[in-house]
């Protein structure tokens, strides 16, 4: 293990966090009226051909201590955003944004109490669970020429790998509206997001108007554990996208650096 400092969380009060947060959220409202035209917007007649990937991620995967019927309210969440995000379009020069797209989760919207994460602890909240959504984006995003513009990275591992099929630290944690996930196409292709839901899957594909010429892999390096001076565990890596051109040459691009506080013991036996 190495020794990376992480500094010990700080516990705030009930009231300074509510009112904290609509102030944050004040301010990114403000924000969205100054750059209102830069938005990516939703173009249902819009048809691409060119696939630059497409994943999924499994809707309901038993998690200790977690009721199930969280899950099954994460999947109608899930299904609202989604049905405001299917076929946006990022043409050159503007901007995803996923809250932009999604708006306020509330219960008259039909979201239902899901599962959140606040410092490390589990709880429950209208429209719990979209960080799944997020999570697919950014992993579909960074295998593309789309550059990431803001994401929020999780600052806690909550649970131990289960059947983890990409790298640790590969999600975008997400709250309204001020942690978003921003996506800016600053290239000279458009780029359409397609999400739906089926029985089993959170599926989701990036297609572009014309062929690329790269391939792009996603790789992590330097994962290790440390503990720290407080007495908890920290986990961390390095997250690099690799271009693939084709005469052959690559480029490594750092797109990501993880400092996650564990909340189990990452020397327990599996």
């Amino acid at each position: 293990m190495k020794n990376d400092p992480v500094e010990k969380p700080q516990q705030r009060g009930y009231l300074r966090k509510l009112l904290g947060k609509e102030y944050f959220i004040l301010l990114r409202k403000i924000k969205w009226l100054k750059e209102s035209g830069r938005f990516a917007r939703v173009e249902p007649s819009t048809s691409y051909n060119h696939l630059c990937i497409e994943h999924q991620s499994i809707l309901l995967r038993p998690l200790k201590d977690v009721d199930m019927y969280l899950q099954h309210n994460k999947i109608v969440n899930l299904r609202l955003a989604a049905e405001k995000i299917n076929g946006v379009t990022i043409h050159p020069g503007q901007t995803f944004s996923l809250w932009n797209l999604v708006g306020r989760p509330t219960k008259k919207k039909g979201y239902l109490e899901g599962l959140t994460l606040e410092n490390g602890k589990m709880g429950k909240g209208i429209g719990g669970g979209l960080c799944q959504l997020g999570n697919l984006l950014y992993w579909m995003s960074i295998h593309t020429a789309l550059t990431i513009k803001e994401r929020w990275r999780h600052g806690y591992d909550v649970f131990p790998d289960i059947n983890r099929s990409i790298p640790f630290g590969c999600g975008a944690t997400l709250s309204y509206n001020y942690i978003d996930l921003q996506i800016e196409n600053n290239g000279n292709q458009s780029f359409r997001i397609e999400v739906w839901l089926d029985d089993t899957y959170l599926r989701g594909k990036i297609i572009s108007n014309a062929p690329s010429d790269i391939k792009y892999q996603v790789k992590e390096e330097d994962h290790h554990f440390a503990q720290q001076w407080w007495g908890g565990y920290t986990r961390h890596n390095k997250i690099y996208r690799i271009a693939t051109y084709k005469d052959g040459k690559e480029t490594r691009e750092l797109i990501a650096e993880n400092n996650a506080i564990m909340m189990y013991n990452p020397m327990l036996n599996a």
